[in-house]
């Protein structure tokens, strides 16, 4: 089993940014942002508080999905106020695992769970519909800086468990 966790699977991209500069606010969609160990995503007011959520990833998919239990066109990914939503790649395989978004090597920490505040964002409904489609949380082992459109890759070989 470990071998099939280890073996590379295609890139997925970066499809939006966001920073949240304060609490309860809705984040400013960036084209860039840099990312670093000691803060996170630089000018979010989470400032990696908890190294084990410095960066939240959710897919553009599970997007897709919410909104098709909401009975909506779309879903703004600024409404679930993650940092990072990706595009062809299935972040829930990264668990246990490191991997790149462009040049910042982050490592899986946890699924990123919806709060109340999903009710308010999305509607009736909001916080039911994001439950096992909230993305997942990273801590920073390297940093840099990523763009809308960098490939998000697994690091082939970093599986962690026994």
């Amino acid at each position: 089993m470990k071998a099939l966790f280890n073996k590379p699977f295609p890139p997925g991209s970066i499809e939006w940014i966001g920073v949240r500069h304060k609490s309860k606010e809705l984040p400013e969609s960036v084209s860039s942002v840099s990312i670093s160990i000691e803060h996170g995503i630089e000018g979010d007011h989470y400032k990696g508080k908890s190294k084990k959520r410095q960066v939240t990833l959710i897919q553009a998919e599970h997007l897709e999905a919410v909104a098709k239990l909401l009975t909506k066109s779309e879903i703004e990914p600024t409404l679930t106020r993650r940092n990072i939503v990706v595009r062809g790649i299935n972040l829930l395989a990264f668990k246990e695992m490191q991997f790149k978004i462009g040049n910042v090597l982050l490592e899986y920490t946890g699924l990123c769970h919806p709060c109340s505040q999903m009710e308010k964002n999305l509607g009736e409904g909001g916080y039911h519909a994001m439950r096992g489609h909230g993305g997942i949380t990273a801590r920073v082992l390297e940093s840099g800086t990523v763009h809308v459109g960098d490939s998000v890759e697994l690091i082939a070989g970093s599986y962690r468990k026994n």
